[in-house]
């Protein structure tokens, strides 16, 4: 855990009040609307809640550099003040690193575990501290075209610009000293050691055209965690929840139902 105050996350809940807890993490630049492909289906079956990362869709942003044990804390602040001890998690990229986090260092409270477009340990360190020190210098402005870039394939950016255009203006509200200190987070993470200390039942997707989390790093967490599984999308790039929706949520959709026990 980590010693610093939890931070009071923004957060959305959908589906019945009554049904197992799915916690939705986003990626770094988005919110939990990177999600809505999968929230009709997935609240069928389970109550979800999509957070937001600090100094992403509503949530504060204290200054200074992060840790993930630090966005891991506001996770279990936020499960607490809901009164819920036990819950699923599915995280993309980000949300799946605080997804590996939490699995690791509070496993009685993780159920099962779906990591997308994600890595343990994602150098070089200095790539991370540029884009934060960018950010923080001339704001989100910045990196945004060439960030987003890296999130679909060109094949799909020219079939959906609209759905380009929205996420990129969704980045661009991120508050830089939040994305900056998530950057910093990404910097100083290798979570690699403790992998095999995850008992969650954990499924990997990964994009087969990711540019930024390459279907390797997914090999690498489901190789470090016992009983994992990788599944790879063809044509999937960082964001292959969005742009292979169908897939990606009846992967998730199996593994949940099925290790949850529903």
């Amino acid at each position: 855990m980590s010693d610093r105050d939890a931070v009071r996350l923004a957060a959305t809940w959908d589906g019945p009040p009554d049904a197992p807890v799915l916690v939705l993490g986003n990626s770094l630049g988005t919110t939990g609307e990177v999600w809505a492909p999968q929230v009709p289906v997935l609240a069928h079956h389970f109550r979800v809640l999509r957070y937001e990362h600090r100094g992403h869709g509503g949530s504060p942003a204290p200054p200074g550099a992060y840790r993930i044990a630090d966005l891991g804390a506001d996770v279990l602040g936020l499960l607490d003040a809901a009164g819920v001890a036990r819950a699923a998690y599915c995280g993309i990229s980000l949300g799946g690193m605080v997804g590996m986090w939490l699995a690791a260092h509070a496993p009685e409270r993780i159920t099962a575990l779906g990591l997308c477009c994600t890595s343990a340990y994602l150098p070089p360190e200095r790539l991370w501290l540029d884009r934060a020190a960018s950010v923080r210098a001339d704001g989100m402005g910045a990196i945004a075209e060439a960030v987003v870039a890296r999130w679909f394939t060109p094949a799909f950016t020219g079939r959906k610009p609209a759905v380009v255009a929205g996420f990129t203006g969704t980045l661009r509200t991120v508050t830089p000293e939040g994305y900056a200190g998530c950057c910093e987070a990404i910097a100083a993470m290798d979570l690699r050691p403790v992998l095999r200390s995850v008992s969650a039942p954990t499924l990997v997707v990964a994009g087969a055209d990711d540019p930024a989390t390459p279907p390797w790093h997914g090999a690498v967490i489901s190789r470090g965690i016992r009983g994992a599984r990788l599944r790879v999308i063809r044509g999937g790039a960082h964001l292959a929840n969005v742009s292979h929706a169908a897939e990606v949520t009846t992967a998730l959709l199996g593994h949940l139902t099925a290790t949850v026990g529903l």
